[in-house]
């Protein structure tokens, strides 16, 4: 599990807080997340084509993608990020509108506030587990009733981003307003998710420092 939280990015800063830049892979893992999607709806309000629009969002994802690979550097971020955007494509040609862009992203929420709301039920908040190797604290917070009430307390926060998102964007979308669903996209996505991973941290702050 702590080979995971590292893999997610998830460390302490110099300064022992949460590193929420690297989380996001840094400020370029932040633009290849956000780049994408803001050019598809830029082009595709612009243009009202919505071939036009998934090729220039593909082409965008592939070259993050070309321009690791040329420069020798780890693959998995723009690959994901690649395969996402196809995913997205996919469903907006079969829909045949620019709004079933955005539906794998429901999927994708729906599933994340499942999972999350299962781990804080069952006692094992996911924020603790990872949170906890990060700090080094291990499992060793699941015998604090504090430290575990603080860890679901910053799960139930994680947990209330994904449903602020459907609760926000599953409108939008009926209501069939692309441009508006676009920009909520963008803003709850990435930056949104890193702001509650930084709330998340600084709610669960040892009294005092871990053993």
């Amino acid at each position: 599990m702590g080979d995971y939280a590292a893999r997610a990015g998830l460390r302490r800063d110099e300064h022992g807080q949460l590193d929420v830049l690297h989380a996001v892979g840094g400020w370029r893992g932040l633009i290849e997340a956000v780049l994408p999607g803001l050019i598809f709806l830029v082009v595709f309000l612009l243009s009202q084509q919505l071939g036009i629009a998934l090729i220039a969002s593909l082409a965008a994802a592939a070259g993050f993608a070309v321009l690791r690979l040329a420069q020798r550097q780890s693959l998995m971020q723009s690959i994901t990020g690649l395969i996402g955007v196809a995913v997205c494509a996919l469903f907006a040609r079969a829909g045949g509108q620019a709004l079933d862009y955005y539906v794998p992203g429901f999927f994708i929420n729906i599933a994340w506030f499942i999972g999350l709301s299962i781990s804080t039920a069952v006692g094992w908040p996911l924020l603790g587990v990872f949170y906890g190797y990060v700090r080094g604290e291990g499992m060793e917070w699941r015998k604090d009733r504090q430290r575990r009430t603080a860890y679901q307390r910053a799960t139930l926060l994680l947990i209330g981003m994904f449903a602020a998102r459907l609760l926000v964007q599953v409108p939008l979308y009926f209501a069939e307003n692309v441009a508006a669903l676009g920009v909520t996209r963008l803003v709850m996505g990435v930056p949104l998710y890193a702001l509650v991973l930084w709330l998340g941290w600084m709610m669960t702050r040892p009294v005092r420092p871990p053993r």
